[in-house]
């Protein structure tokens, strides 16, 4: 039988490279897997872009989200070829659930006081609003169990985030009628674990937890994830 082909969505200020070594892990047990690049520009236009991509995908696809990457994932899964949902370290929104919404409620990460706001050009003439982290900041926030070389990389190439993705709602929640699998990255200081372990929870998700991980789990445990999403594919194909 066919294996579903894997998409893996990157979330905030980072890029598809994340990836590297959960794709490394896939391709040698012979599993299709894409990583496109997350536009991030918003949850209403990032989910179409990645539905766009979906359409255009042969057969069965597993979504994998990152972190924001979750948010677009419970938008776009609602795409008829997907028949499964992985979230890891990410965002678990319900249907007319902004993230900002989400969060509500839950105590605040070190995240917070430490983003750079920066402004773009929009159609109109008009200016838009984005985010990176602070870059002195950055490997303790988001890459705190990668190398301090590699850290320091990412935190020089990070791709900022529109601040619009904070308050437009999910307009679908895929995970209501898609079977779903998480893993919760217990020090996590991006995206606060309890956030996490809630939205795994409502989602009825299968979770796995790996209690010293950082946000940038992916790169610290590749072959962790890439377990988390071979279990997906089988129970899928």
């Amino acid at each position: 039988m066919t294996n579903p082909t894997v998409v893996l969505v990157h979330g905030a200020f980072t890029d598809a490279t994340g990836w590297i070594g959960v794709i490394a892990e896939l391709r040698s047990s012979g599993i299709p897997v894409i990583a496109p690049s997350n536009p991030l520009r918003g949850l209403t236009s990032d989910a179409a872009y990645l539905a766009s991509v979906l359409a255009q995908i042969e057969g069965p696809a597993v979504l994998v989200g990152h972190a924001y990457g979750g948010a677009l994932i419970t938008v776009a899964g609602a795409a008829e070829n997907v028949v499964g949902l992985v979230y890891v370290a990410a965002y678990v929104p319900h249907e007319g659930e902004s993230l900002d919404r989400l969060r509500d409620g839950f105590p605040e990460t070190p995240l917070t006081g430490h983003l750079k706001e920066w402004t773009y050009p929009v159609p109109g003439g008009d200016s838009g609003v984005e985010v990176t982290i602070e870059e002195t900041a950055f490997p303790s926030v988001f890459a705190a169990d990668v190398s301090e070389d590699v850290a320091g990389v990412l935190a020089a190439t990070q791709r900022p985030l529109a601040t619009a993705a904070f308050t437009e709602s999910a307009s679908v929640a895929a995970w209501r009628t898609k079977p779903s699998w998480a893993l919760v990255a217990g020090a996590d200081r991006a995206i606060g674990p309890d956030v996490q372990r809630f939205g795994a929870a409502r989602a009825g998700a299968a979770v796995v937890e790996l209690p010293a991980a950082s946000h940038a789990v992916a790169l610290s445990e590749p072959t962790r994830v890439a377990d988390l999403i071979r279990a997906a594919v089988r129970a899928t194909s």
